[in-house]
């Protein structure tokens, strides 16, 4: 299992554990771009460590400080504990390849771009073999020296890595161990290199070695894996547990963030900006039509605020992750706290809507209030799921699940949400047929037809359409995928905003409404011919105003 801080959750009553859970995983998720990773009793053949994508003169440093192996077999011809780099042609949803159960990835031929670190335990050393046209993919011993930080903002440039545009003999001004790499530059495609040796040590039962790799040129640009296998561990009954920590730098000339991720930075603090806009207009039309607002508007303002405010912290933690590596505790906690925030009170505005509170009735049905039972626990397991994933390293061992947890309950609420609207069409279409409000009814039901194609369409981007998009698109473009999803997401509260204003010649709020009691009081009056004679006078409006 993957080592973390667990301290404190073992004392206390079960009431007090949530809190400290909660606090626990939001101080966890610090560990930015500089990753380090502790497995301990360990059990898994491949362990996908992490994804990037690099530039040239990207730079990607492998300090493998403890591997504890169970007992070997000594017949295997080949290693079969190792380390695969493995650059893929698209985005990271392509990076999971499928492959045989049994079959071990250290011993096959690739013609695709791939290294490999295979870990000889009997001669104490460190096979790497490089297949595919990969001429100016440097891979060096050791890690490369620290470079003292500036003065000021940091902001690390290409001056932190050395320079690989030029020929391989340029390079061996750096260290007398270079001019072994520049033998490797002459090979041809899906050939293997001329095997570079590395010194694997052993401490105490444990072996250690540490590597780094250089990006030569933009052709060997792209996005990279970097994996860790056991293949003792590949047949299920058979495997033995090993220890491993390892610790991963990963760098791009402009700074700590993958290539997709360094526009983030400005797209959110642009997304911020638009919904802060969005709310403060929000805001002035509440003020000025203070006789038509309901309490929904209010909340659809404050979900407007929270969304801005929780970009704004997701901005400035790629900012400090970009130059330092990992972003600031506080602020990193800050946009845990929005993003929850923000995650709930969408869908339950989404699901308040559709059912027609405020706007059409005042009272919630059973099956209504059966659905926030559902959706408000959902939204707070999913973004648990999503502090999680934020706060463990990709080869953790619990990851994959949390990855399944949030991808599962996000598709719940997605569905659950449609249900009041559903019901409210299906309600307002038997209404047309029986009550003799034929013409309000059916323009009810062509009001919320449009609001469920909205939700539906809102769905289809942010869930469907931004996974297409990050397929297809080239590794340095895979932020469009926030941005669609972004987008996706401003222009739903601009259209659920216009389509439920609180304006007077909005024709939603002018549909003569009633109280769901007041209609039951009315049945039961006019059965017990209580208001025979009598004339009904209709409040202003017909709403329960604020």
């Amino acid at each position: 299992m993957a080592v973390s801080e667990r301290r404190g959750l073992a004392r206390g009553s079960p009431v007090e554990w949530g809190p400290r859970l909660l606090l626990l995983l939001l101080l966890a998720g610090c560990s930015g771009r500089i990753h380090r990773l502790t497995l301990t009793g360990e059990k898994r053949a491949d362990i996908q460590l992490n994804s990037f994508g690099f530039y040239t003169n990207g730079t990607l440093e492998v300090d493998l400080s403890l591997l504890q192996l169970g007992p070997q077999k000594t017949e295997e011809k080949t290693p079969l504990v190792g380390f695969s780099l493995t650059r893929v042609r698209s985005g990271s949803v392509l990076s999971y390849s499928p492959q045989e159960p049994y079959d071990c990835p250290l011993q096959k031929n690739s013609s695709n771009l791939l290294v490999l670190f295979l870990i000889n335990t009997k001669d104490l050393q460190v096979q790497v073999r490089k297949y595919g046209d990969q001429k100016k993919l440097f891979i060096f011993p050791g890690l490369l020296p620290e470079v003292p930080s500036n003065p000021g903002p940091p902001k690390p440039g290409p001056s932190a890595t050395p320079k690989v545009d030029s020929a391989p003999s340029t390079i061996n001004k750096d260290g007398p161990v270079l001019s072994t790499v520049s033998q490797e530059s002459q090979q041809g495609p899906s050939r293997k290199d001329k095997e570079l040796v590395l010194d694997l040590n052993l401490h105490d039962n444990s072996y250690n070695f540490s590597f780094h790799v250089v990006i030569g040129s933009r052709a060997e640009e792209g996005q990279y894996n970097l994996n860790f296998h056991n293949c003792h561990n590949l047949i299920p009954g058979r495997e033995q547990p090993f220890n491993i920590s390892v610790m991963i730098w990963e760098k791009n000339p402009e700074g700590f963030l993958s290539a997709a991720e360094i526009p983030l930075f400005k797209l959110y603090m642009v997304m911020s900006t638009c919904f802060l806009a969005a709310g403060i207009f929000w805001v002035s039309v509440l003020c000025r039509n203070t006789y038509n607002v309901f309490k929904i508007h209010w909340l659809m303002a404050a979900l407007a605020f929270t969304k801005s405010i929780s970009l704004l912290f997701h901005s400035i933690n790629y900012y400090f992750i970009n130059s330092q590596g990992h972003p600031i505790e506080g602020l990193a906690v800050m946009h845990y706290i929005t993003h929850l925030l923000k995650g709930a009170l969408l869908f339950i505005t989404i699901a308040l809507i559709g059912s027609g509170w405020a706007f059409v009735k005042y009272v919630l049905s059973d099956k209504e209030k059966k659905i926030f039972g559902i959706v408000i626990p959902l939204q707070v397991l999913a973004n648990v799921a999503y502090i999680v994933m934020e706060s463990r390293e990709e080869g953790a061992s619990d990851y994959r699940l949390w990855k399944e947890i949030l991808f599962l309950v996000d598709l719940i609420c997605c569905g659950t949400i449609l249900f009041p609207v559903v019901w409210s069409i299906r309600h307002l279409q038997d209404a047309s047929g029986t009550d003799g409000k034929v013409a309000v009814s059916l323009a009810k039901l062509k009001l919320f037809r449009h609001y469920y194609v909205t939700v539906i369409c809102y769905i289809y981007f942010t869930r469907i359409i931004a996974i297409l998009l990050q397929v297809a698109v080239p590794f340095q473009w895979q932020w469009l995928y926030q941005l669609l999803v972004e987008g996706s997401t401003l222009t739903f509260f601009v259209l659920t905003g216009y389509k439920f204003q609180p304006a007077g010649d909005n024709p939603y709020l002018q549909l003569p409404q009633e109280d769901e009691e007041d209609v039951q009081m009315d049945q039961v009056m006019t059965d017990s011919g209580f208001r025979e004679g009598l004339s009904k006078v209709n409040k202003a409006g017909g709403r329960e105003l604020l």
